[in-house]
């Protein structure tokens, strides 16, 4: 799931990657600045799990859900949230409970209400504008 991106097209390569590693109840928290490629990593996660549903963020939206593939997909973007209270009145545990695949763009905002066994991966910009992804710990990213 770690690797660099010279474009968006290889950054979504690296989400297909990770989605053929994924399994049903799957979380991933995706940590990183703006425009560090997070989504652009979902849109090649969701096809590499078979959809062939349209990626977008859901910055404004919250929640977008994606069918069509192996396991449904839940994205999330918690950047607008205020509070970990605001995630959990959006049905945050209901999500965790399906037999679903969860991914949460910002996920650093509110680590503490991931289940233990979360893929964090982090997103970065390097100075020749290539994306890095790194997997890891909380905090430890």
């Amino acid at each position: 799931m770690q690797g660099t991106a010279e474009s968006p097209q290889a950054m979504e390569d690296l989400g297909r990657v990770a989605a053929s590693l994924a399994t049903a109840g799957s979380v991933f928290a995706l940590v990183g600045g703006l425009g560090a490629g997070k989504t652009h990593w979902t849109k090649g996660f969701v096809k590499g799990l078979g959809s062939g549903a349209e990626v977008t963020s859901p910055t404004f939206g919250l929640i977008h859900e994606y069918d069509g593939g192996r396991f449904p997909v839940f994205h999330l973007d918690f950047y607008r949230l205020e509070s970990a209270a605001e995630l959990i009145a959006l049905g945050w545990d209901e999500l965790l409970e399906q037999n679903a695949i969860v991914v949460a763009e910002w996920g650093d905002k509110f680590p503490q209400l991931f289940p233990q066994e979360t893929r964090w991966l982090h997103f970065e910009i390097e100075p020749n504008t290539s994306r890095t992804v790194r997997q890891g710990a909380f905090p430890d990213l």
